[in-house]
């Protein structure tokens, strides 16, 4: 064991060497080119920053042994031969990503489970001791570049299977995580983002972030890291602030750092969404990025039977949502027990491409429109506790997508005033739904509240219906007309509900 422990140092020694000797040639083993910036104080995004954001839309593929054994989080002990895909086919994951828009793939190459898509010199709880032991992340990859997408790559920091996490010297699993990022990072080519995860499980200080960050950037400079749950209220605190809350520059703390973007899934950000945070009293501009499923149950893994698919009109205005202000977005999409993507996701997620977003390489990604009735001073006939500073009527419209106007009672109206100088041909209206819990406390439905209710415009002093339903709402509401209008203020009016209605935003929109 010692030996064969000696000649492995030896191999990454020698890795380590190539890696020096590329780097002083301005590239990286797995051909990288130019260097870019680490993350240093600035009021604006640097090199790498921008690729981010130029990037803008990525697909999230989660698929492991949790796979097949229908957890979304196990402890480890799940084992190995319960993965056992029958028809793996990553290259048909990267064609619908591909067809679908995305620009590039975030591969889930180890969760908190601690199981490794690839052959890993470094565990035994991998693909490699599987029945199939097809190395998934080359496949990706080279998948990815035959289809001209870039390839990033999700890693847990909460590892439940390896043993050094859980032993006295901790810095013994930091050097464990830290050889298998070499692993990734030297062996599969270029690697645009590395997504960490599970950080709240140990101390900030334990993970020596600091020393991560600056091995993966000597290995690809151009690589943007980001750690989940970035920001906190002030400095050393662990108390995550929401994204929606963020529309102040540096009032906030970066918790996790060095990182060059922020994250919280599945939180969505503020319309307003800021990006200057601090660290040790320093500014630091960071974009945000959100991860959406595309399940209405919001589930990572797939499990045996297929879900229901958020419908086209939520994923269309979330993308226009997600990808504005200089922020980003990935979808996931994940494949099943057979190792592929389920046609009705696939067909799902490339519609959303082919019939909504029109998204072509190399321009910059479709926007929904402008709001007008952003930050407007809207009225609600009735408001929930009278308490307008939890669910008062401009909520509805402050670009918040955790704040919400709730009414007091079943039948509710909700005015919102505009410029009547500004035309709008499309109403959006996002739902505050109630939440069943599955079994498996990860997964859950959504209920609608609003049975029926109608559009009024105020159009030559007097309210003119303008659209009127008797169905429910649903969880985002698009409602598109063939004509522009000019109003001076326009009415949610809501005609039966199964509880007092409550919506998190209510957006006029000018799109044309």
């Amino acid at each position: 064991m010692n030996a064969l422990f000696f000649i492995q140092k030896i191999c990454r020694q020698a890795t380590d060497t190539l890696t020096r000797m590329a780097i002083g040639l301005g590239m990286t083993v797995g051909t990288i080119t130019a260097f870019a910036q680490p993350i240093t104080p600035d009021n604006k995004p640097n090199d790498t920053q921008l690729k981010l954001m130029d990037r803008g839309y990525g697909m999230f593929i989660h698929f492991g042994v949790k796979t097949f054994s229908g957890d979304e989080w196990s402890d480890g002990t799940v084992p190995v031969e319960k993965y056992n895909p029958t028809r793996l086919d990553c290259d048909q994951w990267v064609r619908v990503a591909r067809d679908a828009g995305f620009r590039y793939v975030l591969l889930v190459t180890k969760h908190h489970d601690g199981f490794c898509l690839w052959d890993s010199q470094y565990t035994d709880y991998d693909v490699a001791s599987s029945p199939i032991k097809t190395d998934v992340v080359k496949a990706v990859s080279d998948a990815c570049r035959k289809y001209g997408l870039q390839f990033g790559i999700y890693y847990s920091l909460w590892d439940r299977h390896e043993p050094t996490y859980r032993g006295k010297d901790f810095s013994n699993y930091v050097d464990y995580m830290i050889n298998q990022l070499r692993e990734l990072f030297t062996s599969y080519g270029p690697i645009c983002e590395l997504w960490f995860d599970g950080g709240w499980d140990k101390p900030v200080v334990d993970w020596d972030l600091p020393r991560v960050y600056a091995e993966v950037k000597k290995m690809q400079p151009d690589c943007a890291i980001g750690v989940n749950h970035t920001v906190v209220d002030k400095e050393g605190s662990r108390k995550h602030i929401l994204p929606d809350s963020m529309i102040v520059d540096n009032q906030y703390h970066l918790q996790y750092f060095p990182t060059d973007f922020r994250l919280w899934d599945p939180k969505i950000a503020h319309r307003l969404d800021k990006k200057q945070y601090l660290h040790k009293g320093k500014s630091y501009y960071l974009p945000f990025e959100h991860t959406v499923c595309i399940s209405k149950d919001w589930n990572w893994f797939q499990k045996e039977q297929p879900k229901t698919v958020r419908h086209l009109d939520e994923l269309e205005e979330l993308f226009y949502w997600c990808t504005t202000n200089g922020n980003t977005l990935v979808v996931n999409v994940a494949p099943d027990q057979s190792g592929r993507i389920r046609e009705n996701e696939a067909n799902a997620i490339i519609a959303l491409n082919r019939d909504r977003l029109h998204i072509q390489p190399d321009k910059p990604l479709p926007h929904g429109g402008k709001i007008i009735s952003l930050g407007a001073a809207a009225t609600a006939s009735s408001v929930y506790e009278k308490n307008d500073n939890l669910y008062g009527a401009h909520w509805a419209v402050d670009g918040g997508m955790q704040t919400r106007w709730a009414a007091a009672e079943k039948q509710a109206e909700l005015i919102v005033p505009l410029n009547k100088e500004e035309a709008f041909d499309k109403i959006t209206i996002f739902e505050y739904c109630d939440v069943e819990q599955g079994a498996d406390g990860f997964s859950n439905k959504r209920i609608n509240r609003i049975r029926s209710y109608r559009i009024d415009a105020w159009l030559d002093e007097h309210w003119e219906c303008i659209y009127i339903s008797d169905e429910p709402m649903g969880d985002c509401k698009v409602i598109r007309f063939p004509r522009t209008y000019r109003a001076e203020k326009v009415r949610l009016k809501v005609l039966d509900s199964s509880l007092p209605p409550s919506i998190y935003e209510f957006n006029v929109i000018q799109t044309r």
